[in-house]
């Protein structure tokens, strides 16, 4: 191979745990990989990422990537890290699910050429819809005991948490259902590693397991740590919940901030894992990074590059714009550029009012738009002492109490953004 897989992982700090003589057999030959992807959203969220750069990396040194959709195993939930159950999809929910993954996963993973390594996404559902219960208790279910799934770490905490439901029959039957996913990979693709996030060891090595008692083979496992911040707070959530891949769930916008807000130490960290960075490129960062930390280099490069890597280098460019709308110098024109949703995003929050389309026609004053018929400055008093005081401004333009707000002044036909100084904001919503 090109490339020592495992031996990459490490540096970037993406190994959790890895089963012996997983790298030996990785440096043999162009080896099969997979990873389980969870199809229970229409997106993948930056949780998912790990796994999936995992998997980039795998096809960039040389090896060939399965991309599982669980859609069985979706029908089901997957008892690890959760402390319920989860709801049910159906089997056309699932197809939709699987072709929006697998669009996203084709901006990580080379599924169209004709390399030997090609990327392949399968779904479980396919090999698991036809399988009788009967046939799975006889076939798979008579190699494992209930001692080693109850020895399972994920079972564990299920059945000593304090939850009321307990642990179902069915949830307590996935990583069979795993496990299987593994070992019908090792005999339809020589598929002989599975890697997941430090939290599916259980699954993997029941996996496996039923390669060495079934297959009559060797399976390897590899997971990566569960990622964390600094601070405490859960890696992947903002107050609105996820951080989605689907510009339609989080704006590029919102998508480059998330990054682009975390701490020295995160950054440092998040760059060798999320970006596809040489190891002499982010020493040099991290370098030029420690001398001047106030100019955040390191979240900056590691903003442009996921948000490249997930959306576009247009939509980059649209973001670092919309960013300098608050929080650098912009002008009247870079606002008209922005769609409804990024603007809503940049001032979300910011207190609004809305007035009727034709108070427009015949221009409104600047007293009103301030105070009588928005109530962002207390009292027109006020309003006229900051005109006065040139504090006002329409759009990021500065105007004088005679200037009159028309049709010309929205955003998107719909938007004017009053400001009082350089940090308060208003937003006039044209109805």
């Amino acid at each position: 191979m090109t490339k020592n897989f495992v031996e990459e992982l490490q540096w970037r700090g993406m190994v959790h745990d890895i089963m012996p003589g997983a790298e030996e057999h990785l440096m043999k030959e162009m080896q099969a990989a997979y990873v389980g992807i969870d199809p229970t959203a229409d997106s993948l969220h930056i949780g998912h990422l790990v796994s999936v750069m995992m998997l980039r990396h795998f096809q960039l040194a040389g090896h060939k990537p399965f991309a599982l959709v669980g859609g069985a195993t979706g029908m089901i939930g997957d008892p690890s890290g959760k402390s319920a159950e989860r709801n049910l999809l159906d089997e056309k929910t699932l197809r939709h699910n699987q072709e929006a993954l697998k669009k996203q996963l084709g901006r990580f993973l080379d599924f169209e050429s004709d390399a030997e390594n090609a990327a392949v996404l399968v779904n479980n559902y396919d090999w698991m819809k036809d399988f009788s219960f009967l046939d799975f208790i006889r076939d798979v279910g008579k190699h494992i005991t209930v001692n080693y799934m109850m020895a399972k770490d994920s079972v564990k905490k299920r059945l000593s948490s304090d939850a009321k439901e307990g642990m179902s029959f069915t949830e307590f039957t996935y990583q069979l259902v795993q496990g299987y996913d593994f070992l019908y990979l090792y005999q339809n693709h020589n598929c002989t590693l599975q890697m997941g996030g430090s939290d599916q060891w259980g699954n993997i090595t029941t996996g496996t397991e039923l390669i060495r008692r079934i297959g009559g083979g060797k399976g390897f496992a590899l997971t990566c740590p569960l990622i964390t911040k600094a601070d405490g707070t859960k890696f992947g959530k903002t107050e609105g919940g996820n951080v989605w891949l689907d510009a339609e769930r989080t704006s590029p916008y919102k998508f480059y901030q998330y990054w682009l807000n975390t701490s020295d130490e995160d950054a440092e960290k998040y760059i060798k894992i999320f970006t596809f960075l040489t190891r002499k490129e982010i020493e040099d960062l991290v370098a030029a990074h420690k001398e001047e930390p106030h100019l955040r280099l390191l979240q900056k490069r590691l903003a442009e590059e996921i948000t490249t890597q997930v959306h576009s280098k247009t939509d980059l460019e649209n973001a670092i714009k919309a960013s300098n709308i608050l929080f650098g110098k912009s002008t009247s024109d870079d606002l008209k550029t922005l769609d409804e949703k990024t603007f809503l995003d940049i001032f979300e929050g910011v207190p609004q009012a809305q007035v009727v389309k034709q108070e427009l026609d015949s221009g409104l004053d600047m007293i009103g738009a301030l105070a009588a018929k928005t109530g962002f400055l207390a009292s027109n008093g006020e309003a006229r002492r900051e005109l006065k005081q040139n504090s006002i401004s329409v759009n990021k333009q500065k105007v004088k109490e005679d200037y009159q707000i028309t049709a010309s002044d929205l955003i998107n036909d719909k938007f004017v953004l009053l400001q009082r100084g350089k940090k308060n904001y208003f937003v006039l919503v044209v109805a």
